[in-house]
This record gives C-alpha cells, sequence and structure tokens, in this order.
C-alpha cells in the first residue's frame, strides 16, 4: 500500500499545507486508489502526484466539515471529464449526498458515470475477500468517523528448502504442494502439501481518523495496527484550544498510539499556526513515541507486507 498525503494543515490552507486529502494505492489490486477526505483544491493537489482521478472507485468523507468535503464536486466533475466510466461510491455521514447531489444540480453538472452513497454508521462498512473496511464514531463537533482497513490472512508460502532437503525441486508439482494437495512422488512416496506451507501471514491494518478529541476507544480499535493516521492539530499548551474546537494535541495522540503499540504513527491536519516549526512537532512527538512522522503535502509512505 502507498499512502499519498494530498493535504496535511487544518481547516485553513496555507502555502504549504492544503486542507485535508489523502490517497491510498493498492498496488497489488491493480493499482486501485481510494480517496479519504476530499478538502478544497484537493484534485490540484492530484495534479503533482501519480494519482489518476478514473482509478479512485471509492472515497471516504470522515465528517461534514468544509475542510474535508469541499473539493468533491469539483473533482468528480474532473472525472468525468477526464472520460471516467466507472462508477464511485462514496462513504460519508448523513448529508454528504445531499451536498454532492444539489452542487452537481446547481451547477447544472453532469457526470458520465454512476454515483452511490453509503452512510456511514459504526461497525463493519465495506468488505471484500481481500480487504475489510471498519468505522469508529469519534468525539468532533460533529459526527466524525475514523476507518479502520484489515487485510484478509495471505496464504504462506512454500517451505522450499525442506522440499528440496527430500529431493523435490522446482516445477508444476510446486503448485500442487501449495495447493494443500496430498502428492505421490515419482518413487512412490506420498506426502502431505499441507506439511510443506508456511503459516498464513497475517493482513496489515492501517486506522485513518478523521478530526476529534482524544478517546478512549482508539485504544483497542488501533490496537496492534500497522499504521495509525490521526490528527495532531495542536501543541500541547493549546489542549484547552484544541478540546473546544474537537481536536487532539499532538502529546494526547502519541500517548494513545504508544499505548494501542501501532507500529507506524503518522500525525496530520497540523495548525497553520506552526508553519515552519515541523523540527519542534517532530521533537514533542518523540519525547514520547519515537519514529513518529509529522507528515507534509505530497509526502508518500509505503507500508511494506508483514513478513
Amino acid at each position: 500500500m502507498e499512502f499519498h498525503f494530498l493535504g496535511t494543515g487544518s481547516g485553513v490552507p496555507s502555502t504549504s499545507r492544503n486542507v485535508s486529502g489523502l490517497v491510498v494505492r493498492f498496488l497489488q489490486r491493480k493499482s486501485t486508489q481510494w480517496l479519504f477526505d476530499c478538502g478544497e483544491a484537493t484534485q490540484h493537489q492530484i495534479l503533482q502526484c501519480p494519482i489518476t482521478l478514473t482509478k479512485i472507485d471509492r472515497i471516504f468523507i470522515s465528517h461534514l466539515h468544509g475542510d474535508h468535503l469541499f473539493g468533491l464536486p469539483g473533482l468528480l466533475c474532473s472525472r468525468s471529464a477526464q472520460g471516467a466510466k466507472t462508477p464511485i461510491t462514496i462513504y460519508g455521514p448523513d448529508g454528504v449526498e445531499q451536498f454532492v447531489r444539489t452542487s452537481l444540480t446547481v451547477s447544472k453538472s453532469f457526470l458520465s458515470y454512476d454515483l452511490q452513497f453509503i452512510t456511514i454508521e459504526e461497525g463493519i462498512l465495506y468488505e471484500d475477500d481481500s480487504i475489510k473496511v471498519e468505522t469508529l464514531l469519534l468525539d468532533h463537533v460533529m459526527p466524525s468517523y475514523a476507518f479502520k482497513l484489515t487485510e484478509a490472512e495471505q496464504p504462506g508460502s512454500l517451505k522450499v528448502k525442506e522440499l528440496q532437503v527430500i529431493g523435490i525441486e522446482p516445477g508444476p508439482i510446486y503448485q500442487r504442494i501449495k495447493a494443500g494437495e496430498k502428492v505421490e512422488l515419482a518413487d512412490g512416496r506420498l506426502i502431505d502439501g499441507a506439511n510443506y506451507i508456511e503459516p498464513n501471514k497475517k493482513g496489515r491494518t492501517v486506522v485513518i481518523a478523521g478530526d476529534t478529541r482524544p478517546i478512549e476507544a482508539m485504544v483497542s480499535f488501533a490496537a496492534e495496527a500497522n499504521l495509525l493516521i490521526h490528527e495532531g492539530t495542536f501543541r500541547h499548551e493549546k489542549k484547552d484550544h484544541a478540546d473546544q474546537f474537537g481536536h487532539s494535541t499532538i502529546s494526547e495522540v502519541t500517548e494513545l498510539a504508544k499505548r494501542a503499540n501501532v507500529s507506524q504513527l503518522i500525525l496530520t491536519h497540523i495548525s497553520s499556526r506552526y508553519a515552519g516549526e515541523e523540527e519542534t512537532l517532530e521533537a514533542d512527538a518523540h519525547a514520547v513515541l519515537p519514529g513518529t512522522i509529522i507528515a507534509s503535502d505530497f509526502m508518500v509512505y509505503k507500508l511494506m507486507n508483514n513478513a
């Protein structure tokens, strides 16, 4: 998976950070791309990175504040102008469909593809053979959600060295062994393929949180996640301000991620008041959780497969 950070600022864009937008690119799913939040100018940010509008087939809107939503009608229209025919499914809180359809109707915009809207509720939002998306209601000044992406287990690899020890060299027979079949060898020996396959590999887990105050439920929701992407709008001295407007401080999120034992934390939704202070923000985060990354616009984070 690749994570393309299109906008990493908070409510008001700045010269260094646009408002919220994130694309997840699934390299092993024909480069399928999912968009998480779509603040104003998200489509312009996409022009400067290797994301293709026509390959975006699912859009997840965490909540209905403009810095997460106002770029959506324009992006949909540009996707149509590029000749897209494949449908898009948009997941969001109640009201997202009304916003999009009203915007398209008033502007007399017509799309070359179908839209499907699914209203978010807590629980399983989407599931197919390879991935599941679950949601958690957060604590913001309006309904806001976190999304947990969990990959299905991957089949274990063949124990090639063990097969070679007993005289079985690579060839078509490996496919039958990998399928777990009982195989009779040319010399009459019978082997059970299941004995020559490593245990299944656990799928990766990623949590992407919308705007929120820190909540205890996130500890279990993100437990042992490979990656947690969470807002860290303010430094600790602005905690009262963060509480008032439904946001989190960097120290609160790093403590939460440490308790959840996540492998990697990336902080985003950074207030424009901290322009040029990335090293200070990073120091705040590393004081609690070393290795935490402060996201920046156009940053790409590649999540490797589980070993």
